[in-house]
């Protein structure tokens, strides 16, 4: 039973992790149908970005707060990974938008390599660490030959999160911009005849996708310490799968998709093997999408004529 809850906490941190850069994917591909394949090195990027500025502040500068130097970190990470997401979607998809499918689907497989080779070349291949912070514990059990501890880090990543989830549910769901983005979701070109900025509701779309990233990505190099040039395929490839698992574009099946996956894979390596946990979570995705293929929360997809 210590096993179990102890890998049920690892599972929802890291599915919290997932759940926030899936969001990113199912934003934009329910308004404009598109897979941003660039999503995943956008979190890695965001990622070197919180580093470099968490060593600044605390070892350059001097800043004693680990707290205010995390979150002044995590700010200017999702300040600058916003900036990024704009560029590139006015540079690389805006362009592509009424062109045939596969246009923006290459270029966005361009910006991921273009990405990963730049941060490649600017950073080395090497992994880049972070000092240790908020290394302290709660112990939940003590005795019977496991602890059951739930560290500081696994607080603020769920904790963050779920604030996080509960101001962007309110975001689309009670203002005009949310109401903006909704009408583009269901159809981009009666928006625009009903007065809906469709570009600038897009290049918000992108830029909230960004900014959540890059908390993921700060959270992620807080909990792992370490963060490398490769390190946005794998979960970037994971957040796709949550998205798609609970459904493209519905954002609680995004989140809900991002913590299933983490749960699987703890557990998995938990009980089985740990060199497997991702061909179970994938194999999760294929069982649901023989059974149900708009995902747990998906709508079916409507052809409009």
């Amino acid at each position: 039973m210590d096993v179990f809850l102890q890998q049920l906490i690892n599972g929802v941190t890291l599915g919290s992790i997932y759940g926030l850069i899936a969001i990113g994917y199912t934003m934009v591909f329910g308004i404009i149908g598109m897979v941003n394949f660039a999503h995943g090195d956008v979190f890695m990027l965001s990622a070197f970005i919180a580093l470099m500025i968490l060593l600044a502040l605390t070892e350059l500068l001097g800043v004693g707060s680990l707290a205010v130097a995390f979150v002044l970190a995590m700010f200017a990470a999702m300040a600058l990974t916003s900036l990024w997401n704009y560029v590139i979607e006015r540079v690389a998809y805006r362009r592509l938008r009424g062109s045939f499918r596969l246009a923006p689907l290459i270029s966005a497989i361009g910006m991921s390599i273009f990405l990963s080779n730049l941060v490649y070349v600017l950073q080395g291949p090497r992994n880049k660490a972070l000092p240790p912070l908020f290394n302290d514990v709660i112990r939940l059990t003590e005795g019977g030959g496991y602890d059951v501890t739930f560290s500081y880090k696994q607080a603020l990543t769920i904790g963050v999160t779920a604030a996080l989830l509960a101001g962007f549910w309110l975001l689309v769901r009670k203002t005009s911009f949310g109401r903006a983005q909704r009408a583009c979701e269901q159809d981009a070109r009666m928006a625009a005849l009903l007065g809906v900025d469709v570009d600038r509701t897009i290049s918000l779309t992108f830029v909230i996708g960004a900014a959540l990233a890059a908390v993921a990505g700060s959270l992620y190099v807080v909990y792992y310490g370490v963060i490398n040039s490769s390190d946005g395929f794998v979960p970037g490839v994971k957040a796709f799968t949550a998205a798609v698992l609970g459904g493209v574009g519905s954002l609680p099946g995004a989140v809900l998709g991002g913590l299933l996956i983490g749960l699987v894979e703890t557990f998995w390596a938990a009980y089985f093997s740990s060199d497997y946990k991702d061909v179970a979570a994938f194999a999760i995705l294929v069982v649901t999408l023989i059974f149900m293929p708009s995902g747990l929360f998906g709508r079916p997809d409507v052809e409009k004529v």
